[in-house]
């Protein structure tokens, strides 16, 4: 049952959903884990917190620019992503996160030319 007593300025609300904190000794392109932080808020939010229409609106932005990475961008946003797996997986994170991670790429249509499967 929600309680109605909102929460605290520095508490995340009960629904919302966070990823972990992403140490800057990884190397990873800062950008890179904005977006991630922002699609796992997006996405995985409860409709208490977080309008479900407008968050998938957001969400679709986010990847539609994403899909336009090419070259050494997406060479990079690759090399960060086997990274950012390795991490997770040596730091015991919940598969969940993890196979979020390694499929996010794919999932998402991203570095795949329009009706080509990635494999």
């Amino acid at each position: 049952m929600p309680s109605d007593t909102p929460p605290k300025p520095d508490e995340t609300p009960e629904g919302a959903a966070v990823f972990p904190l992403i140490p800057p000794e990884l190397g990873i392109h800062p950008t890179l884990l904005a977006v991630l932080h922002a699609y796992v808020f997006l996405e995985g939010s409860d409709p208490t917190v977080l309008n479900p229409v407008v968050a998938e609106e957001a969400m679709n932005y986010l990847v539609t620019y994403l899909q336009r990475l090419t070259g050494p961008d997406l060479k990079r946003v690759r090399e960060d992503m086997h990274t950012l797996v390795g991490f997770a997986k040596a730091d015991g994170w919940p598969k969940q996160q993890v196979r979020f991670l390694q499929d996010f790429l794919k999932d998402n249509g991203i570095g795949t030319p329009p009706g080509e499967v990635d494999d």
